[in-house]
């Protein structure tokens, strides 16, 4: 008979899988601090030994990271999404920024899409509030602001889209774009004609995404990311004729 024997499960095991649930649904994020042991073990309703077994195992394992005087964190998982080597290649070629808004363009039209759809009214919450806080920062005129809350914003998009495999896949995606490796978000949000733009562009996601519309949200986000990859694309142009500009200058000069 194929039955077997169920045995007990040790308490530490089950905030284990308690907590590798939390990340793998996205809950717990990269960086973030655990409460104090005190705190969680009384949260859990687990012993303390027996919280620091699991805590001990999941550090084993590279999930969380110890830091001495500051407590218990989510390991940066993303960091080892790329390897090093490969985000220095990625910085240093056009091709594969290209290939970088393509991929956003087709991963995000489908996370507002599924958002429309599958989104709580909570998700919906979420991502309404965060569009009225870039609402905010584009009175105050704030790119380093306004660039933050994008990013949350979409980000927030993918978490309601409830795929986990997408929202870790996008969360590098988004350090990537964090730590500067493709272009400078700010740069775009100090334009103030293109910042009027793309605060129109994510009013018709959230609109889409709020009206529960999958077709219209699908649109919207595709239609974002066009309009990224068109700045882009004027960008590197100026830079490219800028530089020839330069070297006609040099060489002019040199021959006087």
């Amino acid at each position: 008979m194929p039955f077997q024997r169920i045995q007990p499960e040790k308490l530490s095991q089950s905030v284990v899988r308690q907590i590798e649930l939390l990340l793998l649904r996205g809950v717990l994020r990269p960086g973030e601090r655990l409460p104090a042991e005190r705190v969680l073990a009384e949260r859990l309703g687990v012993s303390r030994p027996s919280l620091r077994d699991a805590l001990a195992e999941l550090q084993d394992r590279g999930l969380l990271e110890s830091r001495a005087g500051a407590g218990v964190f989510v390991a940066e998982l993303l960091d080892s999404a790329f390897s090093d080597s490969l985000v220095r290649l990625f910085a240093e070629h056009d091709e594969a920024l290209f290939d970088y808004i393509s991929f956003r363009r087709d991963m995000e039209a489908m996370s507002a899409e599924r958002a429309a759809r599958l989104g709580s009214d909570t998700d919906l919450a979420v991502i309404n509030t965060l569009y009225q806080r870039m609402e905010a920062a584009h009175q105050k005129r704030d790119p380093t602001e306004e660039a933050q809350l994008d990013a949350e914003f979409h980000l927030s998009i993918v978490e309601a889209s409830h795929n986990i495999i997408m929202l870790h896949m996008m969360r590098a995606m988004f350090d990537l774009l964090h730590k500067g490796v493709f272009y400078n978000r700010q740069m775009i949000f100090r334009q103030r004609a293109t910042r009027s733009d793309l605060l129109a562009q994510h009013k018709a996601i959230n609109a889409a995404i709020q009206a529960r519309d999958p077709v219209a949200a699908h649109a919207a986000a595709t239609a974002h990311l066009d309009f990224v990859e068109r700045i882009m694309n004027d960008f590197k142009r100026s830079e490219h004729n800028e530089a020839i500009a330069r070297l006609r200058y040099e060489h002019s000069q040199e021959s006087l």
